[in-house]
């Protein structure tokens, strides 16, 4: 008989008291120490799977979401990774490229009608699957877009270029508003790739070439690059929205306070709006700066170890936990957009005619993954340092052109990274 290990921050708490000696042990580590509310969804997943079978036995670890990377890291070149991990959307190539991970053999039925966002391929085979997506919209409110006349945006009839500026400048002419818009720059890490680089994709550009992976000519430094390049900064220049100096509580607090009349932010901030502003509150869609409009996708998905020795067992573990109940047990307690549709019936949130069902339609019909490539752990770095400078004014081109050498020396110095 086997047993299958879930990592949760005390494996003693989640194994039953019937488990046998016997059983294989399968262990899962996931992301997210100190979130009560996820960690009691994995525990009752990991204890109505152990309660369904008596082969397997899930034990389950929990680790810090701020040193989790390189705990994963740490332990693949000792050779202690667990059966079943959570990976990160983005980085989860990455992982599978240096052979952390074995493709997921469940039943592709049973992920048919899953957000895009959710499912984690490499190399034409699903490496991981997720269990919610996270998506970004504009927030606003229908009292101040009515007051100056600006038209409501649809997913059909997003904003152009054109009107999205001549919104901000209407709005900073009042002088109502410390800043027309915030874009979150206070915010480290995966914001600017996550967030920001779709900005740049809706005018033509992108971090990388997606069309070879082997280069970020002309996609990060062509001429539709320059052009947002430019547009970016004047956004800085025009005093339209705060820099990367920014203060952390204004980006936590300052739509919320009227500092901002506008604030481009995630689904896991609209509780807040939806508290604060009731009816008032909207949850536009992204403009189309040119090119259609993009917002970003993929959020933390679970994946099958090459260390396991229990594939079968932690296979099953994953297909287990694709139940709708689960999935709208994940969104009620973290808020996230459930990854099915059935799944967001079952929520208060993000049920039709919800205040947060707008995120789901949003995801599905705007959302495009990061660029797929084990090479996003350097290039989704550069591309945010040089969005940061060129926000703090260093020349736009030169900048650009910067962040193509650097990530195109990173795929040279690592063999194309299997592209």
């Amino acid at each position: 008989m086997r047993t299958i290990t879930l990592g949760l921050s005390s494996v003693a708490v989640l194994a039953t008291a019937t488990s046998s000696l016997a059983q294989d042990q399968i262990e899962l580590w996931f992301n997210n120490a100190g979130n009560p509310a996820e960690t009691a969804v994995v525990e009752r997943i990991v204890n109505d799977f152990n309660a369904s079978q008596s082969d397997y036995e899930v034990v389950a670890q929990s680790f810090p979401q701020s040193t989790y990377n390189e705990t994963i890291v740490a332990a693949a070149l000792a050779g202690d990774l667990p059966d079943i991990l959570a990976v990160d959307g983005p980085i989860m190539p990455n992982w599978a490229w240096s052979g952390y991970l074995v493709p997921l053999d469940i039943d592709q039925q049973k992920i048919e009608t899953f957000l895009p966002g959710t499912k984690g391929y490499w190399d034409g085979e699903l490496y991981a699957i997720g269990l919610w997506d996270a998506a970004v919209a504009m927030f606003a409110r229908r009292s101040i877009l009515e007051r100056f006349d600006i038209r409501v945006p649809t997913l059909d009839e997003p904003w152009t270029l054109a009107e999205f500026d001549a919104a901000l400048e209407t709005i900073k002419a009042s002088g109502e508003f410390e800043y027309p818009i915030d874009f979150g720059l206070a915010i480290q890490g995966e914001w600017y790739p996550y967030a920001l680089s779709p900005l740049l994709q809706s005018f033509g550009g992108d971090i990388v070439d997606r069309s070879t992976y082997l280069t970020a000519e002309n996609a990060l430094n062509g001429e539709a690059a320059l052009e947002f390049g430019e547009w970016w900064q004047s956004l800085f220049t025009r005093e339209l929205a705060p820099g990367p100096s920014q203060d952390p509580a204004d980006r936590e607090t300052g739509f919320l306070e009227g500092k901002y009349a506008l604030s481009w932010n995630g689904s896991w901030k609209a509780l807040g709006a939806i508290d604060e502003f009731g009816d008032d509150i909207m949850f536009l869609p992204a403009p189309d700066l040119g090119n259609g409009s993009t917002i970003g996708a993929a959020s933390w998905q679970y994946a099958v170890t090459s260390a396991s020795e229990h594939t079968e067992g932690a296979m099953a573990f994953v297909e287990f936990m694709l139940k709708d109940e689960y999935i709208a047990a994940f969104s009620e307690g973290i808020g996230l957009i459930p990854a099915t549709l059935s799944a967001a019936a079952m929520t208060e949130n993000y049920a039709e005619g919800a205040p947060m069902h707008v995120f789901f339609g949003l995801s599905e019909a705007q959302a495009k993954l990061r660029p797929v490539t084990p090479g996003y752990l350097v290039s989704g770095k550069v591309f945010r340092e040089s969005l940061a400078n060129i926000a703090n004014g260093a020349d736009v081109a030169d900048s650009l052109d910067a962040a193509v050498d650097a990530i195109d020396a990173d795929i040279k110095r690592n063999q194309g990274y299997g592209h």
